[in-house]
């Protein structure tokens, strides 16, 4: 499954999306744009992302920009991946 994939799967469970998620792109903006995703929802997100692909997340890693889109979310996972 690709990190685009295993991402969308993430955010559906930690959110409650009830299958949302399927149609969003890497285009779809996450922050401002689901109301699901709040200040809580976003270290859960994160917790979650560290869980399934072993990573760890430093907290001045994070910032708005990270969580504009969903395409801007893979790519920090990819390059936390690729580190």
């Amino acid at each position: 499954m690709s990190s685009l994939e295993q991402v969308k799967t993430i955010l559906d469970s930690t959110l409650g999306l009830n299958g949302r998620v399927q149609k969003f792109d890497t285009d779809t903006p996450l922050l401002g744009n689901i109301h699901e995703l709040d200040s809580m929802a976003v270290v859960t997100v994160i917790t979650t992302i560290e869980e399934q692909f072993g990573i760890m997340v430093d907290d001045d890693e994070i910032s708005a920009e990270t969580f504009e889109t969903l395409g801007s979310l893979v790519e920090f996972v990819d390059s936390k991946l690729a580190a």
